[in-house]
């Protein structure tokens, strides 16, 4: 179970397109598109089919749940918002109806002006980075750094790429490097302590985190800290144990030794089996914490449905258990995955699409097939457009089916297209693409025509309809 999600605003105006199914989505513009509606949610469009609809009318959108807004807080919104010197003047110069002008970047090397170029080269850098394609913004501002290496503002936006690319430890580097070049900047200040924490040094991250707090408060910032508090009050009197790919931390008398070496055998084990389906290996040791079901739900804050949790790291609580079961077995794999699914991604994977490779990956064979496939066959499953942010927000019901809809979703593309394609999609999605464009430049199918094809899908495996 992967932590993913991005708020709206508090309150807005919007359009409300209320389901057959009894569910509502909230669209900033909704219009027609022959048989489907199309509906647009920030940059994104999407579109469902007319027959899923009952009525369509104005209100205002609620704000986000408790339950979201604290699941939300678990992806870190890292948006430095510092400038480099000469970057306004050059901005209408570089970017070009929303495009990077690469023959302006080019005029800037020709001219032997490192401070130009380099502020050039920030905002290239700067509008992948708030695009989402981060692969180019590390390349852009891999450049700007090679022309001015000990600016500030630069560091610390080549440190927010590397944290969300699953680099944390090299990210902690050229935060402390933005840090020195202007020790009073809360950005600076709560980078590193994303990336701190991200690498597995929460003492540190507490420590910077109180220091950017003090110079400006900051929502996300105070509940990443608490989180990290939490954290670290709970692990104080932890071990540690390290293996290739793993460092296990626990509480001594919890487990003993046979156990934890069976379970670092099995991490290992299932690390190997990941690189060869997925193609890519986390570039970070990755940490393992194994709680008593208390600790997990007091550190994690999790619902009592959830069996694990990861967030950058891959948090298990163990009580009782004496040995790896089948059931422990499956978790493990399933919590691997998703370190992986991000990186291929940068961390940009929807909901469901992640969860349903975890569950693909474990395996995970679907137990309610034919149930599933009536909800498609009357039209009030949940729509898979829908189930882009984290799960937190569901009760335990409305979860199981969310997992049931990721998994058929995920088998299909698998089992149709390939996992190549899949990795494909991923890809793209790690390159800023928004999950609708992904799908449709991998498999050529939009969400209203991917539910189609599940549909027709789990009738032919499940059902008994014509």
């Amino acid at each position: 179970m992967l932590l993913c999600g991005i708020l709206p605003p508090a309150t807005a105006s919007a359009e409300a397109i209320h389901l057959k199914n009894g569910r509502t989505i909230w669209a900033d513009h909704v219009r027609e598109a022959g048989s489907r509606l199309e509906y647009d949610l920030g940059d994104n469009t999407y579109a469902i089919p007319k027959s899923l609809v009952d009525h369509i009318d104005n209100a205002v959108a609620p704000p986000p749940s408790s339950a979201t807004a604290a699941a939300v807080a678990d992806l870190p919104p890292i948006q430095p918002v510092a400038d480099v010197k000469n970057s306004a003047v050059l901005e209408d110069n570089i970017i070009r109806s929303g495009h990077i002008d690469d023959d302006a970047l080019a005029a800037l090397d020709q001219a032997h002006n490192p401070e130009t170029a380099a502020a050039g080269y920030f905002i290239a850098g700067k509008h992948e980075f708030e695009h989402g394609d981060l692969p180019k913004a590390r390349t852009y501002l891999d450049t700007a750094l090679r022309y001015n290496g000990q600016d500030p503002t630069i560091l610390n936006y080549y440190a927010a790429v590397l944290i969300k690319t699953g680099k944390a430890n090299e990210a902690v580097h050229y935060a402390e490097e933005a840090v020195r070049g202007a020790p009073n900047s809360p950005d600076a200040l709560t980078v590193l302590g994303y990336a701190q924490f991200a690498a597995d040094r929460s003492q540190d991250a507490i420590r910077t985190w109180k220091k950017s707090l003090a110079l400006r408060p900051d929502s996300n910032v105070q509940q990443y800290l608490a989180k990290a508090e939490r954290e670290a009050s709970t692990e104080s009197r932890f071990s540690e144990h390290e293996s290739n790919h793993f460092t296990l931390r626990y509480e001594g008398d919890q487990t003993s030794d046979g156990f934890r070496e069976q379970l670092v055998e099995n991490l290992e084990s299932d690390y190997n089996d990941l690189v060869r389906e997925l193609g890519i290996s986390p570039h970070d040791s990755i940490p393992v914490v194994l709680y008593t079901r208390e600790a997990f739900f007091d550190v994690t804050q999790a619902p009592s449905w959830s069996g694990a949790v990861f967030d950058g790291k891959l948090r298990i609580p163990v009580q009782g258990l004496t040995s790896v079961t089948p059931d422990l077995a499956r978790v493990l794999k399933h919590e691997l995955a998703h370190a992986f699914i991000n990186q291929l991604s940068a961390g940009r994977c929807p909901q469901w699409l992640n969860e349903g490779i975890a569950q693909a990956v474990e395996p995970k064979m679907l137990s309610g097939g034919s149930r599933l496939a009536e909800l498609y066959h009357a039209q009030r499953e949940i729509p898979l457009n829908q189930l882009e942010g984290n799960f937190m927000r569901f009760s335990g019901l409305e979860a199981n089916l969310a997992y049931d809809e990721s998994l058929a979703a995920a088998q299909y593309i698998i089992d149709s297209y390939g996992m190549s394609d899949m990795q494909r999609i991923l890809e793209q999605l790690g390159h800023g693409a928004s999950t609708e464009v992904a799908l449709r430049t991998v498999i050529h199918s939009d969400y209203g025509q991917l539910e189609g094809e599940l549909a027709r899908y789990l009738n032919s495996k499940y059902g008994s309809w014509s």
